[in-house]
C-alpha cells in the first residue's frame, strides 16, 4: 500500500516542480532601442569627380620674322595684357617704314603738278587748243600719282603694324608658362612652335562629366514631382581637393554640355570658380558636390539599423504595433550622412530596431525602450 502511495506521488511532485521551474526560468521578451522614422524635406547632392581646366589659354606666337633680342617676363610669374614679353629685332622693319615713307612722299610731291596740268589743259581742250590726247594723257597721270598715293599709305600703314609685332605683347593676363626660346633664336610668322603659353586660371573651370543614366533619373524624378529644384542654389557648387579638403571659395555651375561623350556616355558639366590664390591649377582632379534638388518627403533610416542579406539586398528590423518585429526589405538610393535616403520599405511613423538587432528575430516580442543617440566627444 505504501509503495503504492509513493508511485502516485512522484511523478506529481515532478509535474509540480517542473511548472514551477518552467515559470521561474522564463526568459522575459528582449529589449530592443527604436527609432521612430518620420519623413522630412532633404537636399540631395551628387559628389562627382572633375578636372581644372584654365579659364582662357592663349599660345604666344610671333607674327613677323626675326632675330629674338630679349625677353622680358620671368618664366612662371603673372604677366598683364599688352605687357612686352619679347622683342624681335626692329631694324629691318624701321627702315621699311622710312622706305614706305619717303615713297609716300614722293608721290605727294608730285600730285599737285599733275594736278595743275589736268586743270590746264582740261580748259584748253574745250577751246580746241590742245588735243583731247594730251589732256587724257594727263588725266591718267594724275589718276596713278593718286593710286600710288594711297599705295604707300597703305604700305606705310602695314610698315608700322610690322614694326609694332616685333614687340610682342601678352594677348591674356595669367600666368605664363616656360620659354621655348632664348635670345638669338630665329622666329617666324605664325610658325607651329608657340614661344610661351599664358593660362589665366582666375577664375578658372572644373569640367565634370556625369553619366547620362543620372541624368535621365534626374529628369524622370522631376517630372514625376519626387524632387523638386529651386532658387540659384542649385548652382552653387562645393568643391574638394585632392587632399580631401574644402575648397575655401564656391562655384556657380555655368552649363551643361548638349553632347554625350562616347567614349564614356557621359555629358560634361562646366562650373567655374575663384581662384584668387592659385590654389587650383590646370589638370588637377578634384570632386565636385553638385546639388541635385530637394526631397520633399524624404525617408531617412539610420545606417546602424540597415543590414544585408545573402542577396545583397538592404533590410531592416521594424516594431508594429503589437511590439512584433517583421523584417522590411529597403530600397535605399545614397547614403546622406550617416543614413539611408530609402524610397521604399518603410512609412512614416515606423520604429525600426537600433539597439538590440542580434537578440530578435521577426515574430519575437520586444519590450521597447527609447533610443539614446552616443553624445559627440570634443575634439
Amino acid at each position: 500500500m505504501r509503495r503504492q502511495v509513493w508511485v502516485f506521488l512522484v511523478p506529481a511532485f515532478l509535474v509540480i516542480w517542473g511548472c514551477a521551474e518552467e515559470k521561474k526560468f522564463s526568459a522575459p521578451p528582449p529589449e530592443v532601442s527604436v527609432l521612430t522614422v518620420e519623413p522630412r524635406v532633404v537636399t540631395i547632392t551628387a559628389e562627382l569627380a572633375g578636372r581644372t581646366v584654365p579659364y582662357r589659354v592663349a599660345d604666344v606666337r610671333p607674327q613677323v620674322n626675326g632675330i629674338i633680342l630679349k625677353r622680358y617676363f620671368t618664366e612662371g610669374n603673372l604677366v598683364k595684357a599688352g605687357e612686352i614679353l619679347y622683342q624681335i629685332d626692329p631694324k629691318p622693319f624701321q627702315t621699311a617704314l622710312e622706305n614706305a615713307e619717303a615713297a609716300l612722299a614722293r608721290s605727294e610731291a608730285s600730285l599737285a603738278a599733275a594736278k595743275l596740268r589736268e586743270e590746264r589743259l582740261r580748259g584748253l581742250v574745250a577751246e580746241k587748243a590742245v588735243s583731247q590726247q594730251d589732256y587724257d594723257d594727263a588725266l591718267a597721270v594724275l589718276k596713278q600719282i593718286e593710286a600710288d598715293i594711297k599705295y604707300w599709305r597703305a604700305m606705310v600703314e602695314q610698315a608700322k603694324i610690322n614694326l609694332g609685332y616685333t614687340s610682342v605683347k601678352a594677348p591674356i593676363s595669367g600666368l605664363i608658362g616656360r620659354s621655348n626660346v632664348t635670345e638669338g633664336a630665329l622666329v617666324t610668322a605664325h610658325q607651329p612652335m608657340a614661344l610661351a603659353t599664358i593660362q589665366q586660371l582666375d577664375p578658372i573651370y572644373v569640367d565634370v562629366p556625369q553619366s547620362t543614366t543620372e541624368v535621365l533619373k534626374l529628369r524622370r524624378e522631376l517630372e514625376e514631382r519626387k524632387i523638386i529644384r529651386a532658387g540659384e542654389s542649385l548652382k552653387r557648387v562645393q568643391l574638394k581637393l585632392e587632399d580631401g579638403s574644402d575648397y575655401p571659395w564656391f562655384g556657380t555651375l555655368q552649363f551643361q554640355d548638349v553632347t554625350v561623350e562616347q567614349t564614356t556616355g557621359s555629358v560634361v558639366l562646366r562650373v567655374v570658380f575663384p581662384n584668387p590664390r592659385n590654389i587650383l591649377l590646370p589638370g588637377m582632379f578634384v570632386r565636385a558636390v553638385i546639388e541635385r534638388g530637394k526631397y520633399p518627403r524624404a525617408m531617412l533610416c539610420p545606417q546602424q539599423a540597415v543590414m544585408r542579406n545573402t542577396k545583397g539586398e538592404a533590410y531592416t528590423y521594424v516594431v508594429n504595433e503589437r511590439n512584433v518585429i517583421e523584417m522590411r526589405v529597403l530600397n535605399v538610393e545614397q547614403a546622406i550622412g550617416d543614413r539611408w535616403l530609402v524610397s521604399s520599405g518603410l512609412s512614416a511613423g515606423e520604429r525600426v530596431v537600433m539597439e538590440g538587432i542580434q537578440r530578435v528575430r521577426p515574430g519575437m516580442t520586444v519590450r521597447i525602450v527609447p533610443f539614446t543617440p552616443p553624445a559627440k566627444t570634443a575634439r
